[in-house]
């Protein structure tokens, strides 16, 4: 891991980048909607710390988003963030980051999700420890070959400034941390994901977090724009809440950040967010075979090489 004394400029350099990346995000959500808005949560962390939740509920595209900015800090890194990194243990820390899930209404637009995070490990006498950490993926109960190509074209595109291995690498990390290892199945279509980057130097790795943050939107919005007025029905609605339970099952059992979050002892509101707000299981349920939600399951829910060239 590369080192470099931490200065509060840097630090503040990359908070600010992140508050102004909820702003643009939650502006470019809003204008899908025609009159619901985000309502804002500050908070603070009796550690160290706090963040800015943004929630939107009940709208008539999204049914419901999160949006949230943290900041903490504390004395000692979680189990989640040492148990394969034992350097790390017993350092002071920094985190801050936007995680963002948006759950949709319409089921043929996809769930997305996105997060971006800059972490700052320190100890005494010891040079400091940062990286970065991130991605956004796609999870879509109705898919779209055209719309999961372009996904991945501009998620190429934020790759490729910083080399054409950037791409192939962290779209791969994508789909083996997006797995459901007890369904045998991704989570959805995949994008990207990279964690512990530092070994391009800092103004680099935070150009490259910058880049990733930036396309998320790139990336979603005409998706939605083109799917949110698909007339759907009941059969089409129950399959996206029988879906939707995959998201909870993979969020509360594997994803880092969730676990990063409890185990820190963040805001548990804030943290949860990204769960649906209605969601069904049933016990042993298959799609009917050459139905439209069988596709999802024989074409889109293993990893692939969606772009060719």
């Amino acid at each position: 891991m590369t080192s470099f004394t931490m200065n509060i400029n840097d630090i503040n350099q990359v908070k600010n980048y992140l508050l102004s990346l909820q702003d643009t995000i939650c502006e470019a959500l809003e204008g899908e909607e025609p009159k619901t808005r985000f309502i804002e949560d500050l908070w603070e962390r009796s550690e160290g710390g706090g963040g800015r939740t943004r929630v939107l509920c009940n709208g008539q595209v999204f049914e419901q988003g999160g949006v949230n900015f943290s900041h903490v800090s504390g004395f000692s890194l979680p189990p989640s963030a040492t148990a394969k990194r034992p350097e790390l243990a017993n350092r002071q820390f920094q985190a801050m980051g936007v995680s963002l899930v948006i759950h949709p209404l319409n089921p043929y637009v996809p769930t997305s999700h996105a997060n971006v995070r800059f972490l700052i490990a320190e100890k005494e006498n010891e040079p400091t420890i940062w990286w970065f950490g991130g991605g956004f993926d796609l999870t879509p109960y109705y898919p779209f070959e055209e719309d999961v190509i372009d996904w991945h074209r501009t998620a190429r595109s934020a790759c490729e400034p910083f080399g054409e291995d950037v791409y192939p690498a962290y779209k791969d990390w994508c789909d083996e941390y997006f797995f459901l290892k007890h369904r045998n199945e991704t989570r959805g279509v995949g994008g990207l994901f990279f964690d512990d980057l530092n070994e391009w130097g800092f103004e680099r790795c935070f150009a490259f977090m910058q880049s990733v943050g930036n396309h998320y939107i790139k990336a979603y919005l005409p998706i939605v724009q083109k799917r949110k007025a698909a007339p759907f029905g009941d059969r089409e609605r129950d399959f996206q809440l029988y879906r939707r339970g995959r998201y909870v099952e993979y969020n509360l059992v594997y994803d880092r950040g969730t676990l990063f979050g409890l185990q820190s002892g963040g805001r548990t509101e804030s943290i949860l967010m990204s769960l649906p707000p209605v969601v069904h299981w049933k016990y042993n349920w298959q799609p009917e075979p050459n139905s439209p939600e069988s596709v999802l399951y024989e074409r889109y829910l293993k990893p692939q090489k969606w772009l060719v060239a």
